[in-house]
C-alpha cells in the first residue's frame, strides 16, 4: 500500500496513462500472481481449459444511448432486451420486435430462460439447456479457491471503505504514507442543480483559472461526477472551498458540494475505483471465481458490527460520485446478477434496504439511471424471484409502504391526499416507485400457493390503504360570483392516478386468475370502501314521486356540494365485480359476503356524481372554476385515464341498473341531473341561460342512458373477448376518419405490456393504404365494417362524435345507401346483467321521452334543442331493436319488454302518447333533419304491432304516406333535371352562333390578316410568318443560337406585378428596376473531390476555375417579382421588426443581408434585376460577307492585336489616331495586324440602362462576391465581376446536372420559376461588365485567353487540364465587348460582331475540351480488333479522331499510341455531351433562340441530342471537323496544349486529372434495413476520446464519414470559435450546407450554417408508412428509396437553406438550439 501515493496523484494534474502503467506494474500484477499462485497468463490459460468457464448468459451492460431490441412476440415484458449483437444473431430478427436507446444501466437478457417465451439465446450464448440456469458448484482448486477468497475479502473489503469515505475519516495506520505530505486537494462534486455556465463562473470566481480551464474542469465533472479543482496546503484548500460555496451560493440558492481530501487519500480512491474494473476482469476468467466473489461480496464482517460489503455500498450509493457509482453498479451486473443463487441473495438483501434505498434517492438529484434503485427491473421483473420475494420479503407491502411514507407528508385531516404546494421534482423521484410495483406484479402466476394468497392479499390490503388516501381526493366546490383567483393543483393527482392505471388492472388480473384470490379481494375492497367516510350526506332522506313510483333518497346538488372526480376504491371494487361475473365465482360470493348487504344506492352514488359533474362542465356551467376543472374532466375521459376512470363508473352504474328497480335508478339519475322537477312539470324558467344549461343537461342525461343500455362490449357484461373490444374501438375510430398505424396506436388503450393488438385486428377491419413520397400509410375501414358504427360511442370527445357523424353522412350521400344511422345492434347481456335493458321499457323512461318529444311539438326552441330529439330518437330505436330481438327469439306471450305498447298507450287519452308525438315531428320542417330517423322508427312501430297481433305488416298510414312524399320527391328531382339540360342545350347555341360571327369576320377582313407586318404586332422577329417558299436552309436558322447563322431571338414584351404593390410594369433596360429574389451560397454539388479542401492553394482561383469543381457559388431564385424601389422598402421593414424576435438569428442573418421572400417565405440573400433580352436582328448577307473575311485565324490575330494595343494603350499613354501596326503574334505568321481593325467589322453604342438597374446590379454583384469568396464587400474588387461570371457558369451547370440526374429534357422541363431565374442570372452576368472598370475586365479577358492562345505579356498561364472549360468560355464570352471599350468612346460590338466572337470562341474552347477530354480518359481508351471497319460518316469521322488523336500523341510523351479512332469518338462525344448541354443553355438564355424540337423530347438518345446540340450551336456534327477545319492555326496551339508541364505530370499520375464526363454526385447508399445502420454505429468509435459514455453518432449523407456530434471531445475549431464535429464537417464537405443522419436518434438534420439548422424526417418508414424520430415506436423501420431520392433532389437543386428557413418560420423556437455545438 506504500506504492499507492507514489503512483496516483502524484501531480496537479493527473496524468492517466503514467499511472496505468505504473499500477498495472506495481499492483495489479502482483495481485494477479498472487491470486493464480503463477504467471497470471498461465493461470488464465488453466482455467480456460477447465470446466465452468463459460456463461449462457449474455450479461452486456448497456451505456446511455445504446440500441436495445425487444421481441413484442418472446419477450416476457417490455424490459427483457438483447444487446445488437445477440439480437443479430437471434431467432427475434424476423419477429415483431421493437428497438429503443437504452437509458444506461441495465444489461442483456441473452440466455435468461425466464425472460424470453422461445429463443432465449442468441447462437453464441446457446448452450443447449432447456432449464432454468442454476448456479453451478464451484470448480475452483482447493488452493486457488482459498486465496481467491482471502484476496477478494480484503480487497473488497478495502474498496468499500474508500468508496464510502466521509471527509472527516483519518486513515488508519496501516495505510499511512511513511513520508507525510502536507499536500490537500479541493474536490468538487457534480449535482444536477448547477448548470455548465454556473459551475464554469463560479470556478473562474473561486480558483483564478481562466474560461478553457474552468470549462476542462466543468466538463470532467460531469462526466466523472467529482474533480480535484484545487491542489495545495489545506489552509489554501479550506479557502477555495469556502470561495466555491460562497460564489456557487449566490448563483443557486443551494451550494456546490465540495470536499477537502488528503492527496493520499485521494491515491487511495483511485486505486478502489481501479480494483473494481480489475474485478471485473478477474471474475470473468471462471464461474467459479466469480463465486467466490459473490460470497465475499454478501458475506457481513465476522463480529456483525459491518453489513456486508455490497450492503455497505448500496446504503452509502446516493454519496457516491458518478464514476464510482458505474464501477459498482457494472461490477453487480457482471457478477451478483449472472449467478441465479446469489442474485436470489442480493434481491433479498435489496428488499430489506428497499425503503431506505428509495428515500436517498428521493433525496438525491442524480437521475434514476445511476442510482442503485435502477436495479429494481433486473430483479423484480424475474419472475421466480417476484413470486419468492412476495412470499418471504412481503415485496409488495414494502414498495407501497415506501411509496405512503414518502406521501404522508400530503395527507389532510381526513387522510386524503391533497398535493397542493408539493415539490415536483421529489414528486416525480416518488412515482418512479410505482414502477416497482409494476414489475412485481408483470407476470401472473399460474400456479397459487397457500403462502402466495396470503402475503398477496396482505399487499392487496396494502394497497387498499392507500387508494383509501386518494378515494376523493382534491374536491372541487362550484364557485359563484367571482373567478377563482389560484387555479388549484391537480396534475399531481392524476399523475398518481395515470401510475396506477396498469397496477389496479394487474391487480385485478392476479385477483382473477384465482378464484379464492377474487373472492378475498372483493370482500376485502367492499370492506374498505364501506370504511370511506368520505363525502358523507349532510341531510336527512327525502321521498321523491314521478310516475306512481316513490324513491327515498338523500338531497345532494354537485353544483352546491363538494365533489371529487378520484374514486379508485369504487372503480377497483366494480372491476372485480365485473370478474366475478366473468369467471363465474359470483355464485360463491354468498359463502364469502352477505350480498343483501350491498347498498347499490351508495355504490353509484360517487360515480354518478363524477358524471354529472362532467355534464356540468360541458354545459359551462363551472366557468368560474377556472382550466384546472375542465383539464382533469379531460383526463377523466382520455384514452390514459378512461379504463380506470370513466368506463369503470359506466360499469358501476350498469351493475347498480342491474340491481335496483329502474324506474328507482332513473329517478336517481334525474336527481342528480338536477332535472328531476324540469321533467316533473314543477320547475320552469324563462332565463334563457337557465333554459340553455337545462338543455346541456337534459342531452347529457340522454346521452349517459345511451351508454349504460347500449355499451356492452366488456368482457363479463357481455360474452365478448378483449379482441372484440378492440376491434370495435378500431372501427369507430375509422369511422372518423382514415388513420395512421401510430395516430390508432395513440388511441387505443395500452395493457402493462404497452401493446394495445391493434396488430391483431386491423386486418380484419380496414385495408392499408401505402404512403406517397410524402405523407404516412393510412388505414381505411371495410365497408361492411360500418354497420357497426355508433353515433354516440361511449368514447368519443364531443369534436370526435360530430366529426364521424359528418363523415358517415357523406359517405352514404356518395354511396346513395339508407341514410338513417339507426344504432347497431349490441351482444346481448350476460345474466347478471340482463335486468339493465329494463332501462328501456319502464314507466319514468317514457315519461322522460314523451316529455323531451311534447317540448318539441308544442313549446318553442328555446325549450329543446335538436341534439336533444337526435339522442331521444337514438334511445327510442334501441328500445325498438331490443323488443324486436326479445320478440323474434321467443313467444310473444313470454316477452316482458313491452316498449311499443307503453309507448302507444301511456298519454293516448289525451293525445299526447310518444308515438302520437313522432307523428307529429315527421312533418315539423324544423327537423327535417331527422325525418329519415323517425320514419324508420314509426316503420319499426308498425312491424312490432303485427309481431305483437301475429299478422303480417300492412301498409300503413305513415308508410303510404311516406312514399307520397319518395314519389313528389322524384317528381322534383326529375323537373330539376329537364331544367338543367334545356340550359344546356341553349349554351351550346349561342357559342355556335358566336363561332359562326368569328368565322364570318375572318372572311370579311382576310386583306387585313393577309397584310399583317412581318415583325408581328411587337416587333418581335420571331413572329413573322413563315410562307410555304421558305427554304430549309431558311428553316434552319431559326434553331441556331450563335454565329452569323444565328436565328431570330424571341424577345417578347414583358409585363410582370410586383408581389407587394400588386402594381404591373412592363420590363424595360432604361425603365425602373424590377427585381427576383434570390439566394447565393457557396455549393459543392458538383465537386470531385468530395471531402477534400475547398480551397485552391495557388492565385489563379477565382478568374479560373479548377476542373474538380471544388466548390461554386449557386444562385437560386423563387421566381417572385418586386418593383426594386418596393424591396428596399420590405428589406428595411424586416431588419427592424425581426431584430425585436426571440432568436431571430436562427431563421436569418441580417448582417449578411438575408430575408424572407414575402409570398412563399424561401431564405434570400440578394435580388437579381430583371434586364430584358436585346433581340439581336442579323443581316444574313452582311455576316455571310464578314465571315469571308473574318476566318477564325483572321479572329485570333485580330483579337491578340487588339490585346496588344490596349496593353502599350495602358503603359505609354499615347497612341496615333489611325494607321498603328503590329508585328507578328508569337509563333503564329499573322502578317500586319491593325490595332483598331476589330472595330471595322461593327460597333454600336452601349445598351442604355436605368440607375435603379444599375444600382440593383451593382447590389447583386456584390452579394455574390461576398458570399463567394466569404469576403467582406467591396464593390472596386478586380473579383467582383469575374464571381458573377463564375455563379453564371456554376448555376447553369447545376441546372443541367439536375435535369439529366431527373430524367428531364434539357429545354421545356424548368420549372416557371427556375427558368426565369436562370434567364435572370445570365442577364444580370452579362450586364455586370458595364459597372466595373473595363481595364480590369480586358485584363481577365487577357488571362483567360491565355490558357488557350499564348499572349506574350502573361508569363504565366495554366494548362488546359487545370482549368474547367465552361467556366472559362462563360468568362471569355461575357468579357470580350470589353475589348470594344476605347478611350473617349463606349463603344460595343454589334450583333455580326458578337455573333463572330461567340462562335469563334466556342470553337476555341471545345476543340481545348476536346483534348481535355482525350488526356483524362487513358485508361479507358482501347483499341478495335483491326478487321473491324466502320463505313460512313461515322468511319470518317473516326478517321478524323485518329487523326487529332495521333497528332496529340505527337506532342505528348506517355500517352498510348495504338488507340482506335472509334474508341476516340465514343470517348470523345460522351464526354462532351454534359458541356455541350451547358453552353446550350447559357447562349439560349443569352440570345433567346428557340432550341430544336429534339432538345425538347426527355426520350431523345444521346447520340440525336449530340447531333440537335451542334446544330443548334453552329458546331459540325463531326466535331473533329474543328481540328481539320482550322488545322495550321491550331496545329500550334495543340502543341502548345500538350507540352505544357502539368500534362506530363497528370499522364505520369502525379496530379489527378478529372475524367469526363464528370461523376455525377449521389448520396451514399444506406442499407435497407435500418438495424443494419444502428449496428454500424453501435461499433462507432469516438477518434478522439476512449470515454464509452454517450455518444450521437451522425453520419454525413455527403460522402459517408461517421462523426461524434454533440460532444466536446470532437469539438474543432472554425473561424477563431469551437464548433462541433458536424459543423466543422459541414464546412469542408459542404462550404457550410450539412445534411446528416443521427443513426440513433433516426432524424435527418439540415444545416446552412453555424448557427442555423432544422431537423427533417429520415428516410425510413416502418411497415405502416411512418417515420419514427427518435426511435419512440421502435418498430422496425426500412429505407424509402424515394424518400431518398426526395432527400437528394433537396440538396442537388440548393433547397437546404430554403427548407431550413421555412421549417424555423413555422416553428415558434422558444429555446434556441446550438446548432454550432452539432
Amino acid at each position: 500500500m506504500e506504492q499507492v501515493p507514489q503512483i496516483y496523484c502524484q501531480d496537479a494534474e493527473p496524468q492517466p496513462q503514467q499511472e496505468e502503467v505504473l499500477a498495472q506494474e506495481r499492483l495489479l500484477l502482483p495481485l494477479e500472481c498472487f491470486l493464480f499462485g503463477e504467471e497470471p497468463h498461465v493461470g488464465v490459460e488453466k482455467l480456460q481449459q477447465g470446466k465452468g468457464t463459460g456463461s449462457q448468459l449474455c450479461g452486456r451492460v448497456f451505456k446511455e444511448g445504446e440500441t436495445v431490441y425487444s421481441c413484442r412476440d418472446c419477450a416476457i415484458d417490455p424490459s427483457c432486451v438483447f444487446c445488437m449483437d445477440c439480437f443479430q444473431n437471434s431467432i427475434h430478427k424476423g419477429h415483431r420486435y421493437k428497438m429503443h436507446a437504452s437509458l444506461g444501466g441495465g444489461f442483456c437478457d441473452c440466455g435468461d430462460l425466464e425472460a424470453w417465451k422461445t429463443g432465449p439465446c442468441c447462437s453464441q450464448h446457446d448452450v443447449g439447456t432447456s432449464v432454468p440456469m442454476e448456479t453451478e458448484e464451484c470448480v475452483l482448486e482447493t488452493d486457488l479457491q482459498q486465496r481467491a477468497h482471502l484476496l477478494f475479502q480484503v480487497l473488497l473489503h478495502y474498496c468499500t471503505d474508500m468508496l464510502v469515505w466521509e471527509e472527516n475519516y483519518e486513515l488508519s495506520s496501516e495505510l499511512q504514507p511513511r513520508l507525510k505530505q502536507n499536500m490537500y486537494y479541493c474536490v468538487l462534486y457534480n449535482d444536477e442543480h448547477h448548470s455548465y455556465d454556473h459551475v464554469i463562473y463560479t470556478l473562474q470566481r473561486s480558483i483564478n483559472c481562466n474560461q478553457n480551464e474552468a470549462q476542462t474542469h466543468t466538463a470532467l465533472i460531469d462526466k466523472e461526477g467529482r474533480r480535484a479543482v484545487k491542489r495545495g496546503t489545506l489552509r489554501t484548500c479550506q479557502q477555495a472551498k469556502d470561495l466555491i460555496r460562497s460564489n456557487s451560493e449566490h448563483i443557486s440558492l443551494q451550494p456546490l458540494r465540495v470536499e477537502i481530501l488528503h492527496i493520499a487519500v485521494m491515491a487511495h480512491q483511485s486505486l478502489a475505483l481501479r480494483l473494481g474494473v480489475w474485478f471485473q476482469k478477474v471474475i470473468g476468467y471462471s464461474v467459479g471465481l466469480r463465486q467466490v466473489f459473490c460470497q465475499v461480496a454478501l458475506q457481513p464482517t465476522a463480529d456483525g458490527d459491518k453489513p456486508s460489503p455490497i450492503c455497505r455500498l448500496m446504503l452509502h450509493d446516493a454519496r457516491l460520485y458518478k464514476g464510482a457509482r458505474k464501477v459498482i453498479h457494472e461490477l453487480i451486473f457482471c457478477s451478483l446478477l449472472m449467478e441465479t443463487e446469489y442474485k436470489r441473495q442480493f434481491a433479498i438483501e435489496f428488499t430489506k434496504l428497499y425503503q431506505q434505498l428509495q428515500k436517498d434517492f428521493i433525496s438525491d438529484d442524480h437521475e434514476r439511471n445511476i442510482s442503485i434503485t435502477a436495479l429494481s427491473v433486473q430483479i423484480f421483473t424475474v419472475p421466480t424471484l417476484a413470486r419468492q420475494l412476495i412470499e418471504d420479503g412481503n415485496v409488495i407491502a414494502v414498495i407501497i409502504n415506501t411509496v405512503m411514507e414518502m406521501l404522508r407528508e400530503h395527507l389532510d385531516s381526513n387522510n386524503r391526499f391533497h398535493f397542493q404546494g408539493y415539490n415536483s421534482d421529489k414528486f416525480f423521484r416518488v412515482q418512479v416507485i410505482f414502477h416497482d410495483l409494476r414489475y412485481i406484479l408483470i407476470s401472473k402466476p399460474s400456479v397459487w400457493t397457500d403462502e402466495l394468497r396470503t402475503h398477496f392479499l396482505n399487499g392487496f390490503k396494502v394497497f387498499l390503504d392507500l387508494l383509501k388516501c386518494m378515494q376523493g381526493m382534491e374536491e372541487v366546490k362550484r364557485q359563484f360570483g367571482q373567478h377563482i383567483e389560484v387555479e388549484p393543483e391537480w396534475e399531481a393527482g392524476f399523475s398518481t392516478q395515470i401510475q396506477l392505471h396498469h397496477i389496479l388492472s394487474m391487480f385485478q388480473d392476479w385477483c382473477s386468475s384465482d378464484e379464492m384470490v377474487l373472492l378475498m379481494a372483493f370482500k376485502e375492497c367492499q370492506r374498505a370502501f364501506t370504511s370511506c367516510t368520505n363525502q358523507p350526506f349532510h341531510s336527512e332522506p327525502e321521498d321523491a314521486y314521478m310516475c306512481k313510483h316513490i324513491l327515498s333518497h338523500r338531497p345532494y346538488k354537485v353544483t352546491q356540494e363538494p365533489v371529487s372526480i378520484h374514486l379508485p376504491i369504487s372503480r377497483l371494487l366494480a372491476g372485480l365485480y365485473v370478474h366475478l361475473c366473468r369467471t363465474g365465482a359470483l355464485s360463491r360470493l354468498p359463502q364469502y359476503m352477505d350480498p343483501e348487504s350491498f347498498d347499490f344506492t351508495l355504490w353509484a352514488e360517487h360515480p354518478l356524481r363524477c358524471i354529472v359533474l362532467a355534464g356540468q362542465v360541458s354545459a359551462e356551467m363551472w366557468r368560474r372554476n377556472g382550466l384546472s376543472l375542465v383539464s382533469q374532466v379531460y383526463y377523466y375521459q382520455d384514452v390514459k385515464c378512461r379504463e380506470e376512470m370513466f368506463d369503470k363508473d359506466i360499469i358501476i352504474l350498469q351493475i347498480t341498473a342491474s340491481k335496483m328497480d329502474p324506474n328507482h335508478f332513473l329517478m336517481l339519475i334525474l336527481l342528480r341531473f338536477e332535472l328531476f322537477e324540469v321533467f316533473n312539470g314543477n320547475c320552469s324558467s324563462k332565463d334563457q341561460e337557465v333554459l340553455r344549461q337545462w338543455n346541456k343537461l337534459t342531452e347529457e342525461m340522454l346521452y349517459l342512458l345511451i351508454v349504460i343500455t347500449g355499451e356492452r362490449y366488456v368482457p363479463g357484461i357481455s360474452n365478448v373477448t378483449r379482441e372484440d373490444v378492440t376491434v370495435r374501438e378500431v372501427i369507430h375510430l375509422l369511422c372518423i376518419q382514415p388513420m395512421a398505424h401510430s395516430s390508432l396506436v395513440k388511441s387505443l388503450p395500452e395493457n402493462e405490456n404497452h401493446e394495445t393488438g391493434l396488430e391483431t385486428v386491423i386486418s380484419k377491419v380496414a385495408t392499408f393504404k401505402k404512403p406517397g413520397i410524402s405523407g404516412h400509410g393510412l388505414y381505411e375501414i371495410k365497408k361492411e365494417c360500418l354497420q357497426e358504427y355508433n353515433p354516440f360511442f361511449y368514447h368519443y370527445t364531443k369534436s370526435q362524435l360530430s366529426k364521424a357523424e359528418d363523415t358517415q353522412k357523406k359517405r352514404r350521400m356518395q354511396e346513395g345507401s339508407d341514410k338513417v344511422m339507426r344504432p347497431p345492434m349490441p351482444p346481448p347481456f350476460t345474466e347478471p346483467f340482463s335486468s339493465v335493458v329494463r332501462l328501456l321499457s319502464c314507466d319514468v323512461f317514457i315519461h322522460m321521452l314523451r316529455h323531451i318529444l311534447q317540448r318539441a311539438v308544442e313549446e318553442s326552441a328555446l325549450f329543446w334543442t335538436e341534439a336533444m330529439i337526435y339522442r331521444t330518437l337514438h334511445l327510442i330505436a334501441q328500445a325498438l331493436m331490443e323488443e324486436n330481438l326479445q320478440v323474434e327469439a321467443g313467444s310473444v306471450e313470454d316477452v316482458t319488454f313491452d316498449f311499443s305498447l307503453k309507448a302507444r298507450k301511456m298519454g293516448s287519452e289525451h293525445g299526447k302518447s310518444l308515438f302520437h308525438f313522432l307523428t307529429k315531428m315527421k312533418a315539423m320542417p324544423i327537423l327535417e333533419a331527422q325525418t329519415d330517423m323517425i320514419t324508420w322508427i314509426l316503420q319499426m312501430f308498425d312491424t312490432l304491432k303485427c309481431l305483437h297481433e301475429n299478422s303480417s305488416p300492412a301498409p300503413s298510414q305513415s308508410v303510404e304516406q311516406s312514399k307520397q312524399e319518395e314519389n313528389t320527391h322524384d317528381k322534383e328531382k326529375a323537373e330539376r333535371k329537364r331544367k338543367a339540360e334545356a340550359a344546356k342545350r341553349h349554351r351550346q347555341k349561342v357559342m355556335a352562333q358566336m363561332s359562326a360571327m368569328q368565322k364570318n369576320f375572318i372572311e370579311t377582313h382576310k386583306m387585313l390578316y393577309d397584310n399583317m407586318p412581318d415583325s408581328g404586332g411587337q416587333g418581335n422577329p420571331s413572329m413573322e410568318l413563315t410562307s410555304a417558299s421558305e427554304s430549309s436552309m431558311e428553316l434552319s436558322k431559326r434553331h441556331v443560337a450563335l454565329g452569323p447563322q444565328q436565328g431570330v431571338s424571341v424577345a417578347e414584351r414583358e409585363s410582370l406585378t410586383c408581389i407587394l404593390c400588386q402594381e404591373e410594369q412592363d420590363v424595360m433596360a432604361e425603365g425602373p428596376a424590377m427585381v427576383l429574389t434570390a439566394c447565393v451560397q457557396r455549393s459543392t454539388v458538383l465537386t470531385q473531390n468530395c471531402g477534400g479542401s475547398l480551397y485552391t492553394p495557388d492565385d489563379h482561383y477565382p478568374l479560373f476555375m479548377p476542373p474538380e469543381l471544388a466548390v461554386g457559388t449557386h444562385t437560386g431564385s423563387c421566381g417572385h417579382v418586386m418593383h426594386a424601389t418596393c424591396w428596399q422598402k420590405y428589406f428595411e421593414a424586416v431588419q427592424n421588426t425581426i431584430r425585436n424576435r426571440l432568436h431571430a438569428e436562427m431563421i436569418i442573418d441580417l448582417e449578411n443581408g438575408e430575408y424572407l421572400c414575402p409570398l412563399c417565405k424561401s431564405l434570400c440573400n440578394t435580388v437579381i434585376p430583371l434586364i430584358p433580352l436585346e433581340p439581336a436582328n442579323l443581316n444574313y448577307e452582311s455576316a455571310q460577307m464578314v465571315g469571308q473575311h473574318l476566318t477564325f485565324q483572321r479572329w485570333i490575330q485580330i483579337i491578340l492585336a487588339r490585346i496588344k494595343g490596349l496593353t502599350v494603350t495602358t503603359q505609354e499613354a499615347e497612341m496615333s489616331s489611325g494607321g498603328s501596326t503590329l508585328p507578328e503574334v508569337g509563333t503564329f505568321e499573322v502578317g500586319q495586324v491593325e490595332f483598331r481593325s476589330i472595330l471595322s467589322f461593327g460597333v454600336r453604342e452601349p445598351r442604355k440602362f436605368s440607375d435603379s438597374i444599375l444600382q440593383m446590379v451593382q447590389v447583386c454583384a456584390t452579394t455574390i462576391h461576398r458570399v463567394g469568396l466569404q469576403a467582406p464587400p467591396n464593390e472596386q474588387c478586380p473579383h467582383v465581376p469575374v464571381m458573377s461570371w463564375n455563379t453564371c457558369a456554376y448555376t447553369i451547370q447545376a441546372t443541367e446536372n439536375m435535369l439529366q440526374e431527373e430524367g428531364k429534357a434539357l429545354f421545356g422541363s424548368l420549372q416557371n420559376r427556375q427558368l426565369a431565374g436562370l434567364k435572370a442570372v445570365v442577364q444580370f452576368s452579362a450586364t455586370q461588365r458595364v459597372m466595373s472598370s473595363q481595364a480590369a475586365v480586358q485584363k481577365h479577358f487577357t488571362n483567360m485567353l491565355a490558357v488557350l492562345v499564348p499572349i506574350p505579356d502573361v508569363k504565366e498561364s495554366l494548362s488546359i487540364l487545370e482549368v474547367d472549360c465552361f467556366h472559362l468560355l462563360v468568362g471569355l464570352v461575357l468579357s470580350v465587348p470589353s475589348l470594344y471599350q476605347e478611350e473617349s468612346v463606349d463603344l460595343q460590338p454589334t450583333a455580326i460582331s458578337s455573333a463572330y466572337n461567340h462562335l469563334h470562341l466556342l470553337h476555341l474552347v471545345t476543340m481545348a475540351h476536346m483534348l481535355q477530354i482525350m488526356l483524362s480518359l487513358q485508361g479507358q481508351l482501347h483499341r478495335h480488333p483491326d478487321s473491324v471497319e466502320v463505313e460512313g460518316t461515322k468511319g470518317e469521322e473516326a478517321e478524323s479522331a485518329a487523326f487529332v488523336y495521333s497528332t496529340v500523341a505527337q506532342y505528348t510523351s506517355g500517352l498510348k499510341t495504338d488507340i482506335s479512332g472509334c474508341s476516340v469518338v465514343e470517348s470523345v462525344r460522351k464526354g462532351i455531351l454534359p458541356f455541350l448541354r451547358c453552353v446550350a443553355l447559357l447562349f439560349n438564355c443569352l440570345t433567346g433562340v428557340q432550341p430544336p424540337e429534339k432538345l425538347l423530347d426527355k426520350a431523345v438518345t444521346s447520340e440525336d441530342e449530340l447531333e440537335a446540340l451542334c446544330c443548334y450551336l453552329a458546331l459540325p456534327t463531326n466535331l473533329f471537323q474543328l481540328f481539320h477545319n482550322h488545322l495550321d492555326m491550331v496545329e500550334p496551339l495543340m502543341k502548345r496544349w500538350c507540352e505544357a508541364p502539368a500534362i506530363l505530370k497528370a499522364l505520369n499520375g502525379q496530379l489527378q486529372a478529372i475524367r469526363y464526363p464528370r461523376k455525377r454526385n449521389q448520396l451514399i447508399d444506406l442499407p435497407e434495413d435500418y438495424s443494419v445502420l444502428l449496428n454500424h454505429a453501435s461499433h462507432f468509435k469516438c477518434p478522439v476520446s476512449s470515454d464509452e459514455d454517450r455518444k450521437h453518432p451522425t453520419l454525413c449523407l455527403f460522402c459517408g464519414a461517421m462523426l461524434c456530434s454533440q460532444s466536446t471531445c470532437c469539438q474543432k475549431q472554425l473561424d477563431g470559435e469551437y464548433v462541433g464535429a458536424c459543423t466543422a464537417h459541414a464546412a469542408t464537405c459542404g462550404a457550410g450546407v450539412g445534411l446528416f443522419l443521427r443513426v440513433r436518434e433516426c432524424e435527418i438534420v439540415l444545416m446552412a450554417s453555424k448557427t442555423r439548422g432544422s431537423t427533417y424526417p429520415a428516410p425510413y418508414l416502418d411497415d405502416y408508412g411512418e417515420t419514427d424520430p427518435q426511435l419512440g415506436r421502435g418498430n422496425p423501420l426500412h429505407l424509402c428509396p424515394e424518400r431518398y431520392t426526395k432527400l437528394r433532389y433537396l440538396w442537388l437543386q440548393h433547397c437546404i437553406p430554403e427548407e431550413i428557413a421555412r421549417s424555423l418560420e413555422v416553428l415558434n423556437v422558444m429555446f434556441a438550439f446550438e446548432w454550432h455545438t452539432l
